[in-house]
């Protein structure tokens, strides 16, 4: 991130005496802790410490508005919150009243001296079911509504790509913590032992400006949605700069379409995969479809693939039994990514879940 740089150590070592401290301020297995950072170091030091307090981290993006913020506050209702200057200014005083708030950018923070040991997992009786994080989505009723991942899920939604076995990976981390994306970023980077490259958010904001990030920090890793990725080939039409680099970018949360852009894009980098994905918060990815080598063969919308393993998908009629090939059905999705429910909704989990 800009002039600063952490090794794999360093980074360990800075979340483990945050987590502990986390620890001694109650933090347990399945408890929400709010993170409302700006895009940093200690954001990532930040999440890794809630997780491995066992805490479940409830992502809060200073750049939304204060309202919604507060929708997610009072629903979260965490005791719990890790936070920066933009944090509290977006927040605002009266939001923070009744909790308790561990400044990040504290100059002697006091956990300094705290071991720089991992926490025992067992020690805390954090296992693979409770909760890494709770994302809310709006959804189509405008009401946010917290999705509990746990680590389990959360792990096997990380565990089955195309790249899986690449190594060293230079990652843009280009997603807001809202959203689920930001957690492949990471976590798939970090498991492949590669870069993770943070970006101002200024940058992130100019598709100029991000194209000459990418094409200076040589990123080799790219997590953009559809109309992100279009809008990144628009602006690389009209500079020309090629990204030597570049080798891997998965686009999820819209319809995947192979325009005119994207294929120019694809045809001048042919060391570039495009892998399309698919998948609700409530799920993280269903399915992903590694696309042709050759961007002239690609369909005008590409599939999505097949279920990512231990993932099955039915295609159900009104009553619930298998419409026959060919028909319209309503996707129902099982397995081991699939979340655990909506926080405080039980009546929409039954529902839904």
């Amino acid at each position: 991130h800009e002039d600063e740089r952490l090794s794999y150590g360093e980074l360990n070592a800075r979340a483990n005496r945050l987590a502990h401290h986390l620890i001694g301020l109650g933090v347990r297995p399945d408890q929400p802790v709010a993170i409302c950072l700006e895009r940093s170091p200690a954001m990532v030091v930040g999440v890794l410490a809630i997780l491995k307090a066992g805490g479940a981290y409830v992502p809060l993006d200073p750049a939304y508005p204060s309202q919604r913020l507060r929708q997610v506050l009072d629903d979260a209702a965490p005791r719990l919150m890790l936070c920066d200057a933009a944090g509290r200014a977006a927040l605002g005083l009266e939001a923070l009243v009744d909790l308790t708030v561990v400044d990040l950018e504290t100059a002697t923070p006091a956990w300094a001296e705290l071991p720089a040991c991992d926490p025992e997992p067992r020690a805390l009786g954090l296992t693979s079911r409770h909760l890494a994080y709770v994302i809310y989505t709006s959804g189509s009723t405008g009401t946010p509504k917290g999705v509990e991942m746990s680590h389990g899920a959360l792990v096997n939604s990380l565990s089955f790509s195309p790249g899986a076995g690449a190594r060293e990976r230079r990652t843009l981390q280009f997603a807001s913590l809202n959203f689920d994306v930001s957690s492949q970023e990471l976590f798939i980077c970090w498991k492949d032992g590669g870069q993770l490259v943070l970006v101002r958010e200024e940058a992130r904001r100019d598709f100029s400006d991000l194209l000459e990030f990418a094409r200076g920090e040589a990123i080799e890793r790219l997590f953009l949605p559809f109309v992100a990725l279009n809008r990144f080939a628009e602006v690389w039409g009209t500079q020309k700069a090629l990204l030597p680099f570049l080798s891997e970018i998965y686009t999820a949360g819209e319809q995947l379409q192979a325009t005119p852009l994207l294929r120019a894009f694809f045809e001048a980098h042919p060391n570039a995969r495009l892998i399309n994905q698919y998948g609700s918060t409530e799920i993280n990815v269903i399915a992903e479809h590694l696309l042709a080598a050759d961007p002239s063969c690609w369909p005008q919308l590409p599939p999505l693939g097949r279920p990512i393993a231990n993932t099955r998908v039915y295609l159900l009629d009104g009553h619930g039994q298998p419409v026959p090939f060919g028909a319209v059905g309503e996707l129902y999705i099982g397995g081991a990514g699939v979340a655990r429910g909506y926080l405080n909704r039980p009546e929409l989990t039954a529902e839904r879940f």
